[in-house]
């Protein structure tokens, strides 16, 4: 079976930057969009032009810098949105419009205070109207994951018609199951006419801590886009992260998806993203995170040190991460022990060995992790050699 390919539309200078104390000024943005770009993202969400001139410079000049991937611009279903948004993406190589408007009952009842088809006429006109300035225009039906499957159906069908190139189907509130965001794409992909001459994006929030399982189950269920954000970023608690979701497809090769996001660079990225918006990851951030690739425990370690996969599934060589990492505590064993030791200089016999090891016991017990410079001193306390 071949492999299917899935575009990766990063958001992080859009939606990341929503977060609060994550404001970039355009010259981060810029060397954001670079690497971004040379990541290999598909498409890069460049700002919300119309929210202010600061936006719209940064949108601008994002698209006159980029020189692979097709540059973004956010809008409301509103015209002036859509005008402000045409102008900032006039150098982009390659422009895309995003619009639209909420689905769900309860953004039609309390947001809009409206009916049902009058969102239809709204979104109708906000795709047709996109499409008089760019060919490739997303729409998103915002809180399409609360939206019944009927309506939203008849929504996508009708912004199909109007010109809609790819339709975004976002899980705005994190609320859903995988599964079921999963059978909301696949009741899409065959109860929509023309669906298959436009791609389904997932666009899916982390309040439950499901965006990269709705994302993935989006995909194996016919979606060929995922949004997302280089460490999860967004608004509340995050989106779906860019470097679980491409990690996942490259590890489950079963799966038949593949991206074009060079995945060396991914940590590189990561760390460019946390020191610009200072906001850092947790130790145990999956991918990207300090501990990704540290042992402590003293079985986990010696597995490690005679065969990685042991307690490996990735390389971490693949995600940019130089080696593994075998950090000495109480919890750690001998193996560990004569593995740091050998890698400071000091080649221990079983005899050197068993004779520091208790003397390391008792040192590891007052700190919390024993470096390089401890083992030299152990060794001088211990005068094993």
């Amino acid at each position: 079976m071949s492999t299917n390919r899935v575009q990766i539309f990063d958001t992080t200078l859009r939606d990341g930057e929503q977060v609060p104390g994550c404001k970039l000024n355009t010259d981060q943005k810029l060397i954001i969009a670079e690497q971004l770009d040379s990541l290999g993202v598909d498409i890069i969400e460049a700002g919300f032009p119309v929210s202010s001139p600061g936006d719209f410079k940064s949108v601008e000049e994002i698209s006159k810098l980029v020189k692979n991937a097709t540059v973004c611009g956010l809008t409301r279903a509103h015209k002036n949105d859509i005008k402000i948004a045409a102008a900032a993406l006039v150098h982009a190589k390659r422009p895309r419009i995003h619009t639209g408007i909420g689905t769900s009952e309860s953004h039609i009842k309390f947001k809009f205070n409206t009916t049902p088809e009058i969102i239809i006429e709204r979104a109708i006109a906000a795709v047709s109207y996109a499409k008089s300035f760019v060919e490739d225009v997303e729409f998103y039906a915002e809180d399409a994951g609360r939206t019944d499957n009927e309506y939203l159906a008849r929504v996508c069908e009708a912004v199909i018609k109007a010109g809609a190139t790819v339709l975004n189907i976002p899980d705005t509130t994190g609320y859903c199951l995988p599964e079921e965001y999963g059978a909301k794409i696949k009741y899409l992909k065959e109860n929509v006419k023309g669906i298959e001459n436009v791609t389904l994006s997932c666009h899916c929030h982390n309040d439950l801590g499901l965006a990269t399982a709705n994302a993935i189950a989006g995909v194996q269920n016919g979606a060929r886009q995922i949004e997302c954000t280089i460490n999860g970023i967004g608004e509340r608690a995050g989106n779906t992260a860019l470097e679980e979701v491409v990690m996942i497809m490259k590890q489950h090769p079963h799966l038949n998806l593949d991206t074009n996001i060079n995945t060396q660079m991914l940590f590189e990225t990561s760390k460019m993203v946390q020191e610009h918006m200072g906001m850092y990851v947790q130790p145990n951030k999956a991918i990207v995170g300090d501990n990704a690739f540290a042992h402590s425990s003293g079985i986990h370690q010696d597995g490690v040190i005679k065969n990685r996969e042991t307690y490996e599934i990735m390389d971490p060589t693949d995600v940019g991460v130089t080696k593994s990492s075998i950090v000495l505590t109480a919890r750690s064993g001998r193996a560990a022990l004569a593995y740091r030791a050998k890698n400071v200089g000091y080649e221990l016999t079983k005899f050197q060995l068993d004779a520091l090891y208790p003397e390391f016991l008792k040192y590891a017990d007052q700190k919390k992790e024993v470096v390089d410079q401890d083992i030299h001193e152990l060794m001088e306390i211990s005068k094993v050699l």
